[in-house]
């Protein structure tokens, strides 16, 4: 039997439906943020990650899909989404149209890494990106944005950590104390921390075979180094989070290890029982390097990512009511052959009238066809006859109450808006937005 592939995983079912959901949510609240949509290759020319990710992170040196594809060129499976959008944003010319270009991306990425709970060597991941600008305020904007996708989705338990790294001074600054600071204990350290220690401590910092050795408690923080600019420059992203009512933590241990970060980078975590010491379920910052490493204008950048198979899993630990579809309106029945091409007609006709219908397919006996229609949740039903039907009339049964009526056929569209629209009011609250019921409040951003 073949198999799907370790660290892959199959998606569907209520799972699926989560994931559509969450999709959805991104989508609207993007839309709201007015970000537009771009879809970048799966594969990419590999220097774009070993230049754009930077030769001293783990994406790179131990994580990614490498291979010479028939033209003997050297492809990489994509392990993260910013370096592709930056590519992008160069070869296109993006930074010829009016700036700043706000773009987001939902798709797979690919690292060959240890599979674990939450986290496959196939993953899905939607992200931000937001090219020429270097104010303040578009930072704490794509905070606000992911804050407000989570809690869009129904997620509680939201915790925003800040840090800032500075600018390049501040950055070199840093980054000399860390060696500094690191140097006496690096033998207490692994064999890859030994090698970051000159080339880029700061991945010292985020290690995560290291991440309980003591010394790093005590480690140098980057607010400490700050120079007067980068200290003004923090102070105000800070100051438009308060004025966005976005709670936030600040927090001197969040780093980034690759070059090209500066200034502002977060992450934000799940603060929910049962899932796990590794809680982070986004993280992003600014990076005004990248452009120009990858051989474009100089140009500010600030992103965030996030995985959707661990906040799919914390939509579930938190036990969030999502508002997904798990049945349909009506389900079609019959007996004879011209009964079956009738209910394939009208199945047609109502399902472009933007019913969700569904018939027989396997030549099932009516007893069967009533069991199918219960194991889809069909709210009503309708035995194909063809005495009714050549009296344009067809029986229709509600199939939670078991009333039946028979109806003309030309009415079937009135007769399914009039009670599909009382049920949902029926089975709608009274909570006029202030509950957690997810009912359609059209809840304001």
């Amino acid at each position: 039997m073949i198999t799907k592939p370790k660290g892959c995983k199959d998606i569907y079912g209520r799972e699926a439906k989560i994931w559509k959901y969450i999709d959805t949510v991104v989508d609207s609240v993007m839309e709201k943020y007015n970000y537009n949509y771009i879809r970048t290759p799966i594969f990419e020319s590999t220097e774009l990650f070993h230049r754009g990710v930077g030769d001293t992170s783990d994406i790179v040196t131990k994580e990614t899909y490498d291979f010479k594809d028939r033209g003997e060129r050297n492809i990489t499976l994509r392990p993260e989404g910013t370096a592709g959008v930056v590519r992008s944003y160069i070869e296109n010319k993006m930074y010829g149209e009016l700036n700043p270009v706000k773009l987001y991306y939902n798709g797979t990425m690919y690292r060959y890494e240890r599979p674990q709970s939450g986290r496959e060597r196939e993953l899905t991941q939607f992200g931000m990106e937001v090219l020429g600008s270097d104010d303040p305020l578009i930072d704490s904007e794509v905070i606000s944005v992911a804050v407000n996708i989570y809690k869009m989705l129904g997620l509680k338990g939201i915790k925003v950590n800040i840090n800032t790294l500075g600018d390049t001074e501040s950055r070199n600054n840093y980054r000399k104390a860390l060696i500094d600071y690191f140097t006496p204990h690096i033998d207490s350290f692994c064999e890859d921390c030994k090698e970051r220690l000159n080339k880029n401590p700061l991945r010292i910092l985020d290690c995560k075979v290291d991440k309980d050795n003591e010394i790093l408690k005590n480690a140098p923080t980057t607010i400490d180094y700050l120079n007067d600019d980068s200290k003004k420059r923090f102070d105000k992203v800070k100051e438009y989070l308060d004025l966005l009512q976005i709670e936030y933590i600040v927090n001197p241990n969040i780093v980034r290890g690759l070059d090209y970060y500066s200034h502002t980078v977060f992450e934000i975590e799940a603060d929910i029982e049962g899932f796990g010491s590794n809680n982070v379920i986004g993280a992003g910052g600014r990076y005004n390097g990248l452009c120009e490493i990858l051989d474009g204008p100089a140009t500010p950048g600030v992103g965030f990512a996030s995985g959707i198979s661990r906040l799919a899993m914390a939509l579930e630990l938190e036990e969030v009511n999502i508002p997904i579809k798990e049945d349909i309106d009506l389900f079609l029945l019959y007996v004879s052959e011209d009964e079956k091409k009738y209910a394939a007609y009208l199945s047609q006709e109502l399902r472009m009238a933007g019913y969700v219908v569904d018939t027989e397919y396997t030549n099932r006996s009516l007893k069967a066809q009533f069991k199918q229609a219960d194991r889809l949740n069909a709210k009503y039903i309708a035995v194909l006859n063809s005495d009714d039907l050549n009296n344009n009339e067809i029986k229709i049964k509600n199939n939670i109450t078991k009333e039946e009526e028979i109806i003309s056929l030309d009415a079937i569209i009135y007769y399914l808006d009039e009670k599909l629209i009382d049920d949902i009011d029926e089975h709608s609250c009274d909570c006029d937005g202030e509950c957690d019921c997810h009912c359609n409040h059209d809840e304001e951003i």
